[in-house]
């Protein structure tokens, strides 16, 4: 079978986190008028699909994935008015725009929970899941996402109710059909308005096991594979949300997939499921995370995240599609987290991003990655802004971790580490905001030498590295559709594979090492050199982090 050819499958996706995008009102905070102040730099760059990590009104608990008012921009971002022209301005540069749509959970001062809560009889009752408690606790024994019980006591009524992310998460229960329909009303509001479609928050998580069981798994990993995701209505609920909304419009819809195995997989993006276009899996994102999540490290290998690729390769075929990328707002920096942010920030840079714009799926670009921006250094827990770390740091401290020890691992696995503002320049504040102004995190102190302005300056930098590539890309089907074959797979240093489609064919090696590196590619004779990231170099050994794209002859 060949594989459908799609837009959204030939397009590369740029995740802009809007609090730490551009501040274009000296208020220390990303906005709408920010993001379109730069929308001829991201045309330079090359992207075509714009996702938006959420702008409506929120309480900011979990920095807008608690949403108050789906049909409302939050005033610290701008206005509906500025939407509509950064909407403009996108399709006016042939671009496109994805929302981030959190349909698991609303905000607790969302009206509908406001109602809920009320009491027992109130009519928005069962928009949320609400349960009596057990042995004078909670009725089970499900953590949260961010540390603790997944379930909040309410003194008004004496109930408890699910929140799987923070206390001010309630999830929304979808078993209710006047939830669906509420959901079905805020999609097309959207996409009434011109968005291309939605990035759709852990839409895994949205059906949930009624029985409510202790979840007895041995990780956390575990109990949200198992028992937090693919509930038994999950691919009722997307199909109707498909059916009756999506299919309606030429749009693009990729799920956030905690949860979602190869096994699967192909359930959510199966071509002929009426589901979704394509999903984030996180399996590759969620190594090193020990039993209890990503504060407690274990160890790992390039080998495993490999296996993962391939796994998920093997796992679509031809009928499924993914999404490929190494870094989001929930993660660390890519560079700091599978490169080297230090000795060969540039190369390792150079090289990831030839990885994820040289592999089948649609890529996906997390903001200043084009110009290699790495994970921070704080030195006071006082730093961190994410709810997670917060919570976790509390947690950890009372069980025995010292808070010097926590930071230190929060300085590698945090979320904050990608939400740093853009250095956009080597002026106070890396030109996220006037030097006067205070950003609502601390910008990265290497942004004088790592900016977006040196960037431009300098044609052997990352950021020209990333625009010749999606250039390459958008011109050679063999990288979009074509067959992926792996020639090393079992290299703990090496990573070389195939690109090919009818008469067309590419080859990627990567030296994923600070090592220099013997590869054995000399019996492919027919080949040319289209970019490396050292200068135009042929010879069988690979210097540190040295990557090369080549074009393969006689096919």
């Amino acid at each position: 079978m060949a594989i459908e050819r799609k837009w959204w499958k030939e397009q590369v996706i740029y995740q802009i986190y809007p609090r730490s995008f551009k501040d274009s009102n000296g208020d220390g905070i990303g906005d709408i008028n920010g993001i379109i102040s730069k929308l001829d730099y991201l045309k330079l760059l090359g992207v075509d699909i714009i996702w938006l990590s959420p702008i409506y009104q929120s309480p900011n608990d979990d920095n807008g994935y608690d949403i108050s008012d789906y049909y409302a921009i939050h005033p610290e971002f701008g206005t509906m008015e500025e939407f509509d022209m950064l909407l403009k301005g996108l399709h006016d540069r042939n671009m496109k725009l994805i929302m981030d749509i959190v349909v698991n959970h609303s905000s607790d001062e969302h009206k509908w929970f406001e109602e809920s809560r009320k009491s027992k009889v109130s009519p928005y009752r069962d928009y949320y899941f609400w349960r009596e408690g057990k042995d004078g606790g909670p009725p089970n024994n499900w953590q949260s996402f961010f540390g603790g019980s997944a379930w909040e006591l309410d003194k008004t009524t004496g109930e408890y109710y699910l929140h799987i992310f923070s206390k001010k998460q309630p999830d929304l229960n979808l078993e209710n059909e006047k939830v669906r329909n509420e959901i079905f009303k805020i999609l097309e509001f959207w996409l009434d308005k011109g968005v291309d479609g939605f990035r759709m928050d852990v839409v895994s998580l949205i059906s949930k096991r009624l029985d409510f069981v202790d979840a007895n798994q041995p990780t956390f990993g575990k109990v949200v594979e198992e028992v937090y995701s693919n509930g038994p209505r999950v691919h009722e609920y997307i199909k109707e949300m498909y059916d009756t909304v999506l299919s309606k419009y030429d749009i693009m819809t990729v799920g956030e997939g905690p949860g979602i195995t190869t096994d699967v997989g192909l359930d959510y993006v199966g071509h002929d499921r009426g589901e979704l276009n394509m999903i984030f899996h996180l399996d590759h994102m969620f190594l090193g995370f020990g039993p209890k999540g990503r504060f407690d490290q274990v160890p790992y290998n390039w080998n495993d995240v490999k296996n993962i690729f391939k796994d998920w390769y093997d796992a679509m075929g031809d009928s499924g599609w993914v999404s490929i990328f190494l870094d989001n707002h929930d993660f660390a920096r890519m560079v700091s987290r599978f490169g080297n942010d230090k000795l060969f920030r540039i190369e390792s840079a150079k090289l990831l991003s030839m990885l994820v714009l040289t592999m089948r799926g649609t890529p996906c670009i997390f903001q200043g990655s084009e110009i290699g921006m790495t994970n921070v250094r704080a030195e006071d827990i006082s730093e961190y802004r994410d709810v997670e770390t917060i919570n976790f740091h509390k947690e950890f401290v009372t069980e025995g971790m010292s808070t010097f020890d926590f930071i230190n691992i929060a300085n590698i696995t945090g979320r904050d580490n990608a939400r740093t503002p853009i250095q956009w320049n080597d002026s106070p504040n890396g030109g996220f905001c006037d030097a006067d102004d205070e950003p609502w995190i601390g910008v990265n102190s290497n942004y004088e030498s790592i900016n977006v302005k040196q960037a431009l300056s300098d044609r052997g930098s990352v950021f020209y590295f990333y625009k010749e590539l999606l250039h390459l890309r958008k011109n050679a089907p063999a990288l979009i559709y074509g067959n992926w074959e792996v020639i090393d797979q079992e290299s703990d240093n090496l990573y070389v594979y195939k690109r090919y489609l009818e008469n067309e064919a590419y080859l990627v090696v990567l030296n994923h090492s600070d090592e220099h590196v013997a590869v054995d590619i000399e019996h492919i004779k027919a080949k040319i050199l289209v970019i490396s990231n050292y200068d135009n170099r042929m010879t069988q050994v690979l210097l540190p982090w040295e990557a090369r794209l080549y074009k393969l002859l006689n096919v």
